[in-house]
């Protein structure tokens, strides 16, 4: 009699998760998934209910996806490319703006080790909290994060900058282009937080480093930041999940990579050959603790 094979879940994570369609909006255009191994939030555009149907839209071809141990990237770009389809589709009717941004975390493996993969379209945002430090993993596909990159606005004008909601990449609404993806190890203790603008827009990253560093359950984490953001103006749907890493497989947890180079190795866009740029995990002593990129 044959035996059932069981497969390792690469990590282990207890997660949380909270929405709200915030004081100055009618209905809630966020849509989200939060269970393993998938953690994506969209925020939906385009009016009359076009948002709302289109980041559900996006979020649905993820379901054959739900409940697996782990995802490749292939899978994921796959599965955007269906996601797209979707949201395009609703073009041909009365929802013809209809579009969505789309990011969050995927559990993946490396080499039999636990990954974060993180995919981001969009300017909702994905960051990592590790030994206190907070990072923002996702880039935003804005007009006013090209103009930082080129150096003509710094992060703080770009927050209160007008025109800061304007997208330049998205699923749907006349975008073609693609997602941006990046694997990042995972270690114990890690915290990931998957949120819409309208989380990031209200609380700046140390408002937000203060809720994920002093909430120990993520419920509570995903809450508060919603609550937060609520307090501070609410004026977009507010979205939030928070994904900690409770158990990780790591078979070289030594492994280390100089903290120089880690930014350039982290930003790896998958490529026509779906290659995609893997970072090595570091020990704590060698971890040096950058800035907040916000």
């Amino acid at each position: 009699m044959s035996e059932a094979v069981q497969i390792a879940v690469p990590i282990t994570v207890a997660s949380g998760s909270a929405t709200d369609v915030g004081l100055r909006r009618r209905i809630n255009e966020d849509s989200m998934v939060s269970h393993h191994p998938i953690f994506l939030v969209a925020d939906g555009m385009g009016g009359h209910e076009a948002g709302e149907v289109a980041s559900a839209s996006a979020l649905a071809a993820f379901e054959p996806l739900l409940g697996l141990p782990s995802v490749h990237v292939e899978d994921v770009v796959s599965v955007m490319s269906h996601a797209r389809e979707s949201v395009d589709a609703l073009a041909g009717g009365p929802r013809g703006g209809a579009g969505t941004t789309l990011t969050g975390v995927l559990i993946s493996q490396h080499n039999g080790d636990g990954y974060w993969l993180v995919v981001n379209l969009g300017d909702s945002r994905t960051y990592r909290l590790a030994e206190g430090e907070l990072e923002q993993i996702s880039v935003d596909h804005s007009v006013v994060q090209e103009l930082v990159d080129a150096g003509q606005m710094t992060a703080e004008e770009a927050a209160s900058a007008a025109g800061r909601n304007v997208i330049t990449r998205a699923l749907g609404a006349g975008s073609d282009a693609d997602a941006d993806y990046w694997m990042l190890p995972a270690s114990p203790g890690d915290r990931m937080l998957v949120c819409s603008d309208g989380l990031s827009g209200e609380l700046d990253a140390a408002a937000i480093r203060r809720v994920l560093t002093s909430e120990a359950d993520p419920q509570d984490a995903a809450e508060q930041l919603v609550q937060e953001a609520l307090a501070n103006g609410g004026r977009d749907n507010v979205t939030a999940i928070v994904i900690d890493a409770l158990a990780v497989i790591q078979h070289d947890p030594m492994d280390t990579l100089p903290r120089a180079n880690e930014r350039a190795a982290l930003v790896g866009i998958v490529d026509d050959e779906l290659d995609i740029d893997t970072v090595p995990r570091k020990s704590p002593r060698q971890r040096s603790h950058g800035g907040n990129r916000q």
